[in-house]
């Protein structure tokens, strides 16, 4: 099923890096496992910033660390800072962040010097809200550049190979090799696109940090044409605001050897890409949804990606069909009830008699944060837009079941059902409680 969400791709236009350092292996073993969380097709993972742990979203789509959602990580120190400005994805201004040279990033066996950090000023800009866990940085072009970068989707797993001529050997054996370019601190792949009925070799950024299968910026190049069956969506948030577009599907996509079928692809407006630096011939990206189908191996050094089918290679292609976007707004205090299971009692009145057993079932309440969710965004035209649910209305509870024993992931799962079910929800407008029932459509 497809996860995708909200799509996290940043290009940040604040001139050139100078004086970064490689993550470098702190041990003498050839590799590095990391566990990661994947939630919405994205990976996360923890990574110490001056010795504090962060949360970061692994993004092979940015050239720099961008650090953002601070405010509780107020025991951080920061060397040499100094004001920037900030651009992006996104129909609205440029933002104020600060720059800062010489920090320390550590990660499982791994250590990064002299590392610099941009810091986005901006509280508005949270990812957290949308993924549901504490979302602190991106990370990118460093993570990547001096090793060999292996992504198991299936078991959750980054291996962090050192590069040298027996780990390449092993690699080979297993996994299509398949060329790319490195250009601007991004890997780029040619890859195969059919819209309609002409397959036309398409440069694409390879782009971890993406939720979706696949971008296409209409009219990069003359073949690239929204399909007539489509609808306007709210594409992920940049830098400089909302991303909007189309969602369409297209009728195949090629990737090396592998084909896929009728993958849906997003076509951003003008206004939303027009603050990214393309590199010449760039016409899109490839993302999560295809890319999780795979186990990969990222080489920049030699120029190289490495695949593996997994067992998710033939999952269908999935969009949110209910035509809203949730977003978790903050916690709240919620009593529960938990029933204590007391041992068995032994009772013998009479020594001379049978002895017979009381049971005693107890309960006592506990009090647990949850999260409270809310409608980020309604699209036009669906489900949710026609019977009057408006962004801003807290979500009560789904199908009869309070939201707050839901995760935000599993939310959208049921949004992305490929059946058309029904969905009842209870929500919370102006203190009044409505309740909405709605099916979910496919569109496509």
């Amino acid at each position: 099923m497809k996860k995708v969400f909200l799509l996290f791709f940043l290009a940040v236009c604040i001139g050139p890096i100078l004086g970064q350092d490689e993550f470098k292996f702190t041990n003498k073993g050839d590799k590095v496992s990391i566990p990661f969380k994947f939630i919405n097709n994205l990976i996360f993972i923890p990574i110490k910033v001056n010795g504090v742990e962060l949360n970061f979203l692994l993004d092979s789509g940015v050239e720099e660390t961008i650090l953002f959602s601070l405010e509780e990580k107020k025991e951080i120190s920061f060397l040499n800072v100094e004001k920037i400005i900030l651009r992006g994805l996104g129909s609205e201004e440029a933002i104020e962040g600060l720059k800062s040279t010489n920090n320390i990033l550590e990660i499982q066996g791994l250590k990064s010097s002299n590392h610099l950090l941009y810091i986005v000023l901006d509280q508005e800009f949270n990812l957290s809200s949308h993924v549901g866990i504490p979302v602190n940085g991106i990370i990118g072009y460093n993570f990547f550049k001096n090793n060999l970068v292996e992504i198991n989707y299936e078991k959750k797993r980054i291996i962090i190979h050192r590069d040298i001529e027996k780990n390449r050997k092993k690699i080979e054996k297993k996994f299509t090799k398949v060329p790319i370019t490195i250009e601007r601190n991004k890997p780029y792949i040619i890859n195969g696109v059919m819209i309609d009925s002409v397959e036309v070799p398409a440069k694409l950024l390879i782009d971890i940090g993406s939720s979706d299968a696949l971008w296409l910026f209409d009219k990069k190049a003359e073949w690239i044409k929204v399909p007539p069956k489509n609808f306007q969506d709210y594409l992920g948030k940049g830098f400089s605001g909302d991303v909007e577009g189309k969602r369409a599907r297209i009728f195949k996509f090629k990737m090396a050897e592998f084909e896929f079928k009728k993958p849906i692809v997003a076509f951003p407006d003008s206004i939303s890409i027009k603050s990214v630096k393309m590199v010449p011939g760039r016409v899109g990206s490839v993302g999560g949804e295809i890319l999780r189908r795979f186990t990969i191996i990222l080489d920049y050094t030699n120029s190289l990606l490495y695949l593996k089918k997994n067992k998710e290679f033939n999952s269908p292609f999935n969009y949110n069909r209910s035509g809203i976007e949730i977003q978790q707004q903050g916690m709240i205090w919620v009593q529960e009830t938990v029933y204590l299971q007391t041992v068995p009692v032994i009772v013998a009145e009479n020594p001379f008699k049978t002895k017979t057993e009381k049971n005693s079932n107890e309960f006592r309440y506990k009090f647990n944060l949850k999260p409270i969710y809310s409608i980020a965004n309604v699209r036009k035209n669906s489900p949710a837009s026609a019977l009057g649910l408006q962004k801003g209305d807290l979500i009560i509870s789904i199908n009869g079941n309070p939201t707050y024993k839901y995760s935000l992931q599993e939310i959208n799962a049921l949004m992305k059902s490929e059946n058309e079910v029904w969905i009842v929800m209870e929500i919370e407008r102006e203190s009044k409680i409505l309740k909405f029932r709605f099916q979910l459509q496919d569109v496509l």
